[in-house]
Formats: structure tokens, C-alpha cells, sequence
């Protein structure tokens, strides 16, 4: 199908039809990058002669620089993530280093009245704007990074007078932001069925051991999924005051969102704020906000990383949001409900 108008568009969404049509990305469309690329993930990072921390270091790499991996190499230090990646000049250690690929996308042109979709970004990061109408001109906003996931509500035109994708974000109260279309991939219902939901939610548990960082499900006490954790860093506070320590005991699962926005979603942040727009399949077991979620900003599972909840690769945040109760199986922004039973815990 080739691209539609803005106008043509805009008459087409009239009609309230709910097939998903598609249009080429133009010439990028199918384009994918085989290489194995890791984008940094932090402030910096350090380039060392050899694989190992006290090595001599060679060279310096700066947040979201994109790093072509020649090698990977396991090491014995640190046990608990012993790899490290061969790239250009030396080696770099894996903890603050995200995988990334770079994917674009068949942009989706028709969407239903008052329908919102999921849509995870495909490339290393993708630049959000959003239009100033007092200013009458788009403005950068949020880098949003691989793997993370965002809502979509519709097209409107872009800052380069192409259509670009509306970005519906809780956090913001009603302020969209847009972006390009081939950096978002559709996610498809089918991808986000439950898993297992005949069982009763009495008959399925979750362990989180804290000692050794490590998840277990349990279906009739039978393990059916485990996975390396980072929970929350024990000896600090958020500027809140709240402490970042994951609480242990028993809890139940309370909500999910398969897209939350983390952080305090301020429009003027800088780079290295805690703004975490898209973190991933979301599932929340106390009050106070502490979850099992995905995380796009590390690769450090093994060891406590964050400010209380329980950091997850996407991919097993997103089969353990699926397994869980609640059961979330259509579009709705969130599911709540008492759920699944979560024991944390010392070894």
C-alpha cells in the first residue's frame, strides 16, 4: 500500500475503520543491521587493554555511543556477570552496555477511533518531539531507547511534514510527543497472550531469593521459569527519602502495565535524570510502586541495580507479565486486580 496524505488520512480515520493497513518505510523498510551492536548506557565507560578491571585503560566511550562487538569473552571476574565485549581499541565489560539492533519498521496508517497499540522501539534509540504551540515549533524531547515500549494513538504530521506517530504517555497528562514511525515496531495482540491462565492464580507462586538474585515461578509448586534479578540497591536513598532497598516478605500482584512511565516524566530533564519513559512489561506487588519490570538502561543482572524494584531482561519481564495475575489480554492501558502471590526473600 503505498503512503497516504495527511489529508487522505485524516479521512480515513473518519470512518472509524479498525483493519491495520501498512506503507512501506521507504527505502529503509526491511533494512537490518546483522552486526552485534551495544549502545552505552551510561554516563561513560572505560576501554580496557585486556578483559579485566585492572587492566590498563585505552580508551573512554560516552552515553549512547554505538559499539560494534567483535568478540565476546567470558572471564572468572566478576562471577556473577564474567563477560566482557572485544571492540575497537580494547574491551569493555557488559554491565553498562545494552544490545541493541537496529530495525525499521512498515509504518501502520489506520488506526481505530479512541484505540490505543502497542509499539516497541527497534533501534538504538529513536528522538521524541513535540510540537510548542505558542512557539508554533517542534522541540526535542525524550530519547526513547531500545526495547522500550510506548503507547500509540494515532498520526499526525511530524516536524518534516511526514506523518509521525502519536505517543500517549500516562505521566503527561495529556502532552503528546511524536515519533518517527519506522523506529516503532507493532507489537501484535497474539505476541501478549497470557501464559498458562487456566491455571488458578491459588496454584501459581513467585520466589525472589535476594542473596542470590534469582526469580522463580512456580506452577502446583512445580518450577516453570527462573531468571537472574537485579533488586534494589541496599544502602540508599531516592531524593524522595524513600529507600531503594526491595522490601522482603509476601505480596500479590496489584497491577500491570504493560508501558509505565518511571521517574517524575519532567519535560526539561537532562540526559542523565531518572526519566525512564517505556519501561517494559510492568508488574507491581506493593503500594509503594516496587515492580518486576523490564530494563533497557543495564546489563548487570546478578547484582542489586535499582532504586527498589526488581530489574528484568525484557524479554523475561515480558513472560513473566504474561504469566502473572492479573490476566491482561486486551488493549487497556492497565489491569488491576489481586493477583499472583510474590515471596522475597534471604537465603
Amino acid at each position: 500500500m503505498a503512503n497516504i496524505s495527511r489529508r487522505d488520512f485524516l479521512k480515513l480515520s473518519t470512518l472509524g475503520l479498525g483493519t491495520m493497513a501498512f506503507s512501506p518505510a521507504k527505502s529503509n523498510f526491511g533494512l537490518f543491521e546483522d552486526r552485534m551492536l551495544v549502545r552505552v548506557a551510561s554516563e561513560s565507560i572505560s576501554v580496557h587493554k585486556e578483559p579485566s578491571d585492572e587492566s590498563r585503560i585505552v580508551g573512554q566511550w560516552y552515553r549512547d555511543d554505538l559499539l560494534t562487538v567483535y568478540e565476546t569473552v567470558t572471564v572468572k571476574e566478576p562471577e556473577y556477570n564474567p563477560v566482557w565485549y572485544r571492540v575497537w581499541g580494547g574491551y569493555v565489560h557488559r554491565a553498562r552496555l545494552q544490545r541493541v539492533q537496529v530495525l525499521y519498521n512498515p509504518t501502520q496508517t489506520i488506526f481505530e477511533e479512541g484505540q490505543r497499540y502497542l509499539a516497541e522501539v527497534s533501534v538504538p534509540y529513536t528522538r521524541a518531539m513535540r510540537f510548542i504551540k505558542n512557539k508554533e515549533t517542534w522541540e526535542p524531547l525524550y530519547r526513547l531507547y531500545y526495547e522500550s515500549v510506548h503507547w500509540i494513538d494515532g498520526m499526525e504530521e511530524g516536524p518534516d511534514g511526514e506523518l509521525w506517530y502519536r505517543i500517549y504517555d500516562e505521566l503527561l497528562h495529556g502532552t503528546p510527543y511524536h515519533v518517527k514511525p519506522a523506529h516503532l515496531r507493532m507489537i501484535p495482540p497474539s505476541e501478549i497472550t497470557p501464559i498458562s491462565p487456566e491455571i488458578d492464580f491459588t496454584d501459581k507462586h513467585v520466589d525472589i531469593n535476594l542473596t542470590t538474585q534469582r526469580v522463580f515461578a512456580y506452577e502446583y509448586d512445580k518450577p516453570v521459569f527462573e531468571a537472574l534479578i537485579s533488586s534494589g540497591i541496599v544502602h540508599s536513598f531516592q531524593s524522595s527519602g524513600i529507600g531503594t532497598k526491595t522490601p522482603h516478605g509476601t505480596f500479590n500482584i496489584r497491577e500491570k502495565m504493560p508501558s509505565k512511565h518511571m521517574g517524575e516524566g519532567d519535560l526539561v530533564s537532562d540526559i542523565d535524570a531518572y526519566i525512564l519513559p517505556g519501561v517494559p512489561w510492568t508488574s507491581f506487588f506493593t503500594e509503594h510502586g516496587h515492580a518486576f519490570h523490564g530494563t533497557y538502561w543495564h546489563d548487570n543482572y546478578g547484582v542489586p541495580m535499582s532504586h527498589g524494584c526488581i530489574n528484568m531482561t525484557c524479554a523475561d519481564a515480558k513472560w513473566i507479565f504474561r504469566w502473572l495475575r492479573p490476566v491482561h489480554d486486551g488493549p487497556q492501558l492497565y489491569r488491576r486486580g489481586f493477583g499472583t502471590t510474590v515471596n522475597i526473600f534471604y537465603s
